[in-house]
């Protein structure tokens, strides 16, 4: 008896020291408890993101990304799955579950382990607000303490509220509202209950359970989830069954967006940057764009597949790269596949594979996560040459190739590749200057060389109507004569090599009018033009619409384009033929907004017919329209008579050896270019244009944004008349001014360099 006595005495003495060591533990810890009510005005990092300008998110910059929600905003499914997965009894104990704890420490007691804890979203609030993740008896200690004094000051929804955007998901995403577009592309509110499930399985362990890293993973802890809310009747057997049966689609990148505009969304970065500094990353900008999601989603698909078409046409170039397969076990075999295909990021719909075997006509590959994909003849086609048995080492299609697959439109796989050539597409809103659509290259993760705005590149002919707009401006009308013949520079005159320039087709008319010359782009006319008015006017007459003047000398090569300019400054050039002769400056940025919805800035453009300076009399700038709608009707672009449009106007480009493709045009609404070619210049192929490379690609991009713009009459300016099909000014009606233009073969002007490149 006096045993158990003494055992009792000192089991209750050991109890009040442990309640009396915990009691000064908290008497101490209390006062430095940090102050909860701050949780209330929660101000997270949020980071910058970029929109189009139909409220399409298009990128998204800072450490964390992040989307702040309210309570009211959350779908009832989502909180019923977060629930399930991790506080069952939420709304039930006051910080601390007690019944949770035991059944935990009876769980792991069971299984002889600590797979089950017992934190309350309460306490992993308190946790990620306030505390380490250290696992010490200490932490623990004011993670309670804490959990119970958010409890006594904040409201269930309110504490729930701060859970939902502040954990970590994986992926940079913080907070369930971000985790919903990362993993999925939507809004939190088009969830369904298995993307629920999915995104509320993920605070436990985000990596382990990432869908896009770990899908097996996943896949079994939503199922769990999805079991418990079944369990816990927050959804029917019916939507149990559905969401267990539903394929979810998960975004394979963290940096995918539903609308390509990355060349664009770095534009922003940089200027917010310049504006902000570092705080652009963290205190939740919003910044619209100019652009729309409709027709920078058609520019992109029309410059890509263009790309793609012409690359193709150059046939297989080989895998990309060789991998000596281990020999040993499955998981040996997708740990190197993995490895060496983590540099090599997919591009769009061109996925990189490894391949496992070849048998007849049968191609295996294996992707990431053990992924293995059966090619059929169908899709074996283009690298046939790869396929064969005496196939070079370069062009072997053998096991460890590195290769590039893609779905066909039958729904098979093929061999396909990365093109090497590359391209851009700018299009402006012709009064006010704002880009409706950019699209820097073929692939920004593979390149951020914006090609738009840092491409430097001859522009061939779609120089010359600024040539022609400057003749007419001295007293030259479309009828003025010009003789298209031949011309020779001697070495004597050159002071290096004979120059002899020529049209692109080898074909010369003899005296051919300005009109005709320009669109069938004739390059004698225009040498002839430039050599009449003088290669510095012609020079500083280009520098009025924004052309640097140290990248296009005064020399005679500058009448077929020899210079230097961007699609952006091209662009820009041309949105004065359609405007009526201003100049607009090019903007993207149409707003910025903080977190709360404040505007913080908005562009105002100047506007062509209003404060936008004039740089080109309205009289001329017609004329020119009207040669370049000639360019379209009977010209080099006679193939976007396909698009069944009258307000149509523009010019081909062809470089030296075709090493640059362009078009430039518009219509009343906006104006475009495209350019195609190699970053290190070198031909495209011998009967490569700038009519059958570029051209189509702004017909395609016009064909898909133009549905619904209306077709607008140009009216004819007050000063131009109209004579027998011809327009004219005072200045240079027939029989006023110069008429005809030539020099005799042989005779050369004194002002040109050598080496033009040969255009169309």
């Amino acid at each position: 008896m006096r045993l158990l006595l003494n055992a009792i005495a000192v089991a209750l003495s050991g109890l009040i020291a442990l309640v009396g060591l915990v009691g000064l533990v908290w008497a101490l810890a209390v006062p430095r408890l940090p102050e909860v009510l701050a949780l209330t005005d929660y101000r997270p990092k949020l980071p910058l993101r970029i929109m189009t300008a139909d409220g399409v998110l298009i990128g998204e910059f800072g450490e964390e990304r992040r989307s702040v929600v309210r309570f009211n905003e959350v779908p009832r499914s989502l909180i019923d799955a977060i629930l399930a997965a991790e506080d069952d009894r939420f709304f039930e104990h006051s910080g601390i579950d007690v019944q949770g704890i035991f059944r935990s420490a009876g769980a792991n007691l069971l299984t002889a382990s600590r797979a089950q804890g017992a934190s309350t979203i309460t306490m992993q609030v308190a946790r990620n607000f306030y505390l380490s993740s250290d696992k010490t008896f200490l932490r623990k200690l004011y993670e309670v303490m804490l959990a119970f004094r958010i409890e006594q000051q904040l409201t269930k929804s309110q504490i729930l509220e701060l859970y939902i955007n502040q954990i970590f998901l994986g992926r940079r995403a913080y907070g369930f509202a971000s985790a919903a577009q990362i993993y999925f592309g939507k809004p939190l509110q088009r969830l369904t209950i298995a993307e629920a499930a999915m995104l509320a399985g993920l605070p436990k362990a985000p990596s382990a359970f990432n869908p896009v890293v770990n899908p097996r993973r996943a896949k079994a802890r939503q199922e769990y989830i999805l079991g418990r809310m079944r369990k816990l009747e927050m959804i029917s057997d019916g939507q149990f069954v559905r969401a267990m049966k539903e394929q979810l689609r998960v975004i394979g990148r963290s940096d995918d967006y539903s609308i390509n505009a990355a060349y664009l969304s770095e534009m922003v970065r940089q200027q917010l940057f310049s504006e902000f500094q570092e705080a652009a990353y963290s205190r939740g900008l919003t910044v619209f764009t100019t652009i729309r999601a409709d027709e920078q989603r058609a520019a992109h698909s029309a410059l890509r597949n263009a790309l793609i078409e012409f690359d193709r046409r150059q046939g297989w170039r080989g895998p990309e790269g060789r991998l000596v397969l281990p020999s040993g076990r499955a998981e040996e075999i997708e740990d190197a596949v993995e490895d060496a295909l983590s540099d090599r990021p997919d591009s769009d719909g061109l996925f990189t594979a490894v391949v496992m075997s070849t048998l007849g006509q049968e191609v295996r590959v294996m992707r990431p996560r053990g992924r293995e994909f059966v090619i059929n003849a169908a899709g074996l086609n283009f690298a046939a040459k790869g396929l064969e048995a005496n196939a070079p080492a370069n062009l072997k299609v053998s096991r460890g190739a590195i290769v590039r697959i893609a779905l066909m439109p039958s729904g098979e796989w093929e061999l396909t590749q990365v093109p090497q050539v590359e391209g851009a597409f700018v299009a402006l809103q012709n009064d006010t200057g704002a880009v409706r659509a950019l699209v820097g290259g073929f692939d920004f993760r593979r390149s951020k060389f914006n090609h738009v705005t840092q491409a430097y590149r001859q522009p061939g002919s779609t120089l010359k109507p600024f040539i022609y707009a400057a003749a007419l401006e001295r007293g030259y009308s479309g009828t003025t004569l010009i003789n298209d013949a031949p011309v020779t520079f001697d070495p004597g005159i050159t002071g290096g090599q004979e120059w002899n320039p020529k049209n692109y087709d080898g074909i010369y008319e003899g005296p051919i009018s300005l009109r005709q010359a320009l669109a069938r782009s004739k390059n004698m006319v225009s040498i002839r033009l430039l050599h009449a008015i003088g290669p510095r006017v012609g020079q500083n007459y280009l520098s009025r619409f924004g052309f640097e003047s140290s990248k296009n000398p005064p020399y005679l090569t500058l009448a077929l384009g020899a210079g230097g300019v961007t699609p952006m400054q091209m662009a820009t050039g041309y949105t004065a033929f359609a405007n009526g002769g201003y100049r607009i400056t090019p903007y993207f940025i149409d707003r910025v907004i903080d977190e709360h919805g404040n505007l913080l800035s908005r562009s105002e453009p100047a506007r062509a017919g209003g404060d936008a300076p004039r740089i080109i009399d309205e009289r001329y700038a017609f004329i020119t329209h009207t040669l370049l709608q000639d360019v379209v009707r009977s010209g080099t672009a006679r193939k976007a008579l396909s698009l069944g449009r009258s307000d149509l106007g523009g010019k081909t480009g062809t470089t030296n050896d075709a090493q640059d493709a362009w078009f430039a045009g518009y219509h009343s609404q906006f104006s475009a270019v495209a350019w195609i070619g190699y970053d290190q210049p070198r031909s495209l192929g011998e009967r490569e244009t700038g009519g059958g490379l570029a051209l189509p690609v702004w017909i395609s991009f016009v064909a898909e944004t133009s549905k619904r713009i209306a077709q607008v009459a140009r009216p004819v300016p007050a000063g131009v008349i109209r004579l027998n099909n011809e327009f004219y000014t005072t200045a240079n009606l027939p029989g006023v001014g110069v008429e005809t233009l030539g020099f005799v073969l042989g005779d050369a002007p004194s002002d040109f360099t050598p080496d033009p490149p040969s255009n169309n």
